[in-house]
């Protein structure tokens, strides 16, 4: 039960990070949806996260893409301007760990960060695991680079290979 309890806060820690550090702009642009418009001006992340979930609860965004209204428009292209969610809080050192044992906490994280569903959570544990060395090619490997070397890895396993896409 603690385990279950620290793995998800682990995975809640994460995502909350990654969503805090990650600088996007936003579907639709940057002043799309009534949330934008009700917070128009504001700065810091109370605005930004009520603006948000102002947005993503109403669907008001994703009806304001698709008719042109509510100041969005799909016209322009999407960016990312954020730090690497695995370099964040030592996460990658954690992954490596979990990766050479086979399991554990940060590589279910990870798993999770990559959008790869539980039901193919125990084979993404084997290939990585098998394919350790290839992933974590040196001592200073850089975030990007495993990154890049685990969709590589996946890429060429029949059942993960549908998760796999290439980093920007």
């Amino acid at each position: 039960m603690e385990k279950r309890l620290l793995s998800k806060g682990l995975i809640f820690g994460l995502l909350t990070v990654a969503s805090v550090g990650a600088y996007a702009e936003a579907p639709g642009g940057p002043s799309c949806g009534w949330g934008n418009m009700l917070f128009d001006g504001q700065r810091g992340i109370a605005p930004h996260f009520l603006a948000s979930t102002t947005n993503g609860t109403s669907g008001n965004a994703t009806f304001g893409m698709t008719s042109g209204t509510n100041g969005c428009s799909t016209s322009g292209k999407l960016t990312y301007g954020g730090r690497s969610m695995l370099a964040m809080n030592g996460m990658l050192d954690s992954i490596a760990e979990d990766m050479a044992q086979g399991q554990g906490e940060a590589l279910d994280a990870y798993a999770v960060l990559l959008g790869i569903p539980a039901s193919d959570r125990a084979q993404f544990a084997k290939v990585t695991h098998e394919n350790f060395n290839t992933i974590f090619s040196s001592a200073d490997v850089t975030s990007e680079q495993v990154l890049a070397s685990t969709m590589e890895v996946m890429s060429r396993d029949s059942k993960l290979a549908a998760y796999a896409k290439t980093p920007a």
